[in-house]
């Protein structure tokens, strides 16, 4: 099946919101099912339905989801460790050039500036997941686990970024080693064009506020084809600069070279006479993994991992259609960000307003969003505390958005101070379920104790857990 990238997007999108159902025998292969019964992700809310209420027997996919989580997060941190070893050798062969100590400096600077929130992220992630697996409750263990999402986006967009970067350092460093015919005032002109460009994704990741990724990483593709374009346009400058000396035969070597040790090699042109990746270009699924033409794309490994990780919410389906884009090379021809779906674009006809259309969520559109409930009372944040829930397992972690109806509902109405009345509103209920129990013990409860209460009334309440960060109030 040769179908272009749009076609690819939706094949991810189908298989990772599929459920895996369990093995029936030790010799019977998984049977995928749809499962996809969430309202979209722009909606910021989900409408409740039989499909969207955890099973009580607990998620047998959590172990799944557990090992695919730290996979992608020790794959993430052996970049990360690449570049921080590269790093201060560029900044040791950059810091001369043009006779003009610390004028590229800024620039190694500036990647280097980069590895703290990126390490903080995955040291975040991988605190989360640590503490996911001392929670018994399997559907609870699910919702912990989807914390990290947010933080695994994050760093492996920035991760990406980064090492985009590094690339154009060393672009730096070859082009002024190799090529004295292209001025250094122009390279530096050029590094800072590329940073401007880079700088207001890098910003939103580090922010690691959960829309802010999601939108920065869809866009991925379309600043990736920017950049791209931005690479070998230095690389068509710093070759011409070489013809007009006479290094003919140099410069064909040198573009080569470049292109061979590029983390862009993906997506920049092959050495001429080969052109520019289009959008005719099928993607096939094969043993190997995703491969267009002869050459894998993605390893067959890395797809299945994805897969489980949309299929348990972690991460979402259009961020991994976006990452196969850019290691498939299809970012050249990739829609500007926020720009409308071609389809939507074509049924609407060529027009001014329409051009002036842009994709957005309910935010953009003035619409508000549904209100976020703390499952974990916030006037009790103390006794929490108490109870081990500090750090990434702060009670602000453990919120969820809910339609207003059902807000109001599990709170006794619109009016609190008469909700409180109400032996089973929703904060009166979960501490006096979690002060009997104490009491039953006799001893403080465990976090893996009370999260486990809490489980079970947000199965009675027909809470999904499915956790965003909130704010202290």
């Amino acid at each position: 099946m040769r179908e272009g990238v749009v076609a690819l997007c939706a094949v991810l999108i189908v298989s990772g919101c599929a459920g895996v159902e369990p093995r029936t025998g030790r010799g019977s292969s998984r049977v995928l099912r749809q499962g996809a019964t969430f309202a979209p992700d722009d909606a910021a809310e989900r409408r409740r339905t039989p499909g969207t209420r955890p099973r009580q027997g607990g998620d047998p996919i959590a172990p799944l989801t557990h090992e695919a989580v730290i996979a992608v997060l020790e794959e993430v941190k052996g970049t990360l460790d690449g570049i921080a070893r590269t790093l201060p050798r560029l900044a040791k062969n950059t810091k001369g050039l043009g006779d003009s100590d610390g004028v590229f400096t800024r620039y190694t600077d500036y990647g280097a500036s980069q590895l703290p929130w990126l390490r903080g992220a995955l040291a975040r992630a991988t605190s989360l997941t640590d503490d996911a697996a001392t929670v018994e409750d399997m559907d609870m263990r699910s919702g912990i686990l989807r914390l990290t999402g947010p933080r695994i986006e994050a760093a492996m967009s920035g991760a990406m970024l980064l090492a985009t970067w590094l690339d154009f350092l060393r672009l730096a460093e070859v082009v002024r080693q190799e090529c004295p015919y292209y001025g250094v005032e122009r390279l530096f002109v050029d590094l800072d064009r590329v940073q401007r460009q880079m700088e207001p994704a890098m910003t939103a990741l580090a922010s690691l506020d959960p829309e802010e990724v999601e939108a920065t990483a869809t866009a991925m593709p379309g600043l990736m084809g920017q950049l791209t374009r931005e690479f070998q346009s230095i690389q068509d400058g710093a070759r011409g600069a070489m013809e007009r000396g006479g290094r003919v035969v140099a410069a064909a070597q040198f573009l080569e070279m470049l292109t061979l040790v590029s983390a862009l090699k993906a997506t920049l042109p092959r050495p001429p006479p080969a052109a520019p990746v289009m959008l005719g270009v099928g993607l096939m699924m094969g043993s190997g993994g995703v491969m267009m033409g002869s050459r894998i794309v993605v390893t067959a490994e890395w797809v299945e991992r994805m897969r489980t990780l949309v299929q348990a919410g972690v991460i979402s389906a259009p961020v991994v259609s976006a990452a196969v884009r850019i290691h498939a090379g299809q970012v050249l021809m990739a829609q500007a960000n926020q720009d409308l779906p071609k389809g939507v674009r074509d049924a609407l006809g060529d027009s001014p307003e329409v051009r002036a259309m842009r994709e957005t969520g309910r935010a953009g559109a003035g619409m508000s969003s549904a209100p976020k409930h703390h499952v974990l009372p916030q006037e009790h944040r103390e006794w929490f505390e108490r109870r081990g829930f500090k750090g990434e397992m702060d009670i602000d972690q453990f919120c969820v958005r809910l339609e207003q109806s059902h807000h109001e509902a599990i709170h006794g109405g619109g009016d609190w101070r008469l909700g409180r009345l109400w032996a089973k509103e929703w904060n009166q209920n979960i501490m006096r379920l979690l002060r009997v129990s104490e009491s039953d013990t006799g001893r403080l409860l465990t976090r893996d104790e009370i999260l486990k209460i809490v489980a079970t009334e947000m199965r009675r309440f027909d809470i999904p857990m499915t956790f965003s960060p909130g704010k202290r109030r």
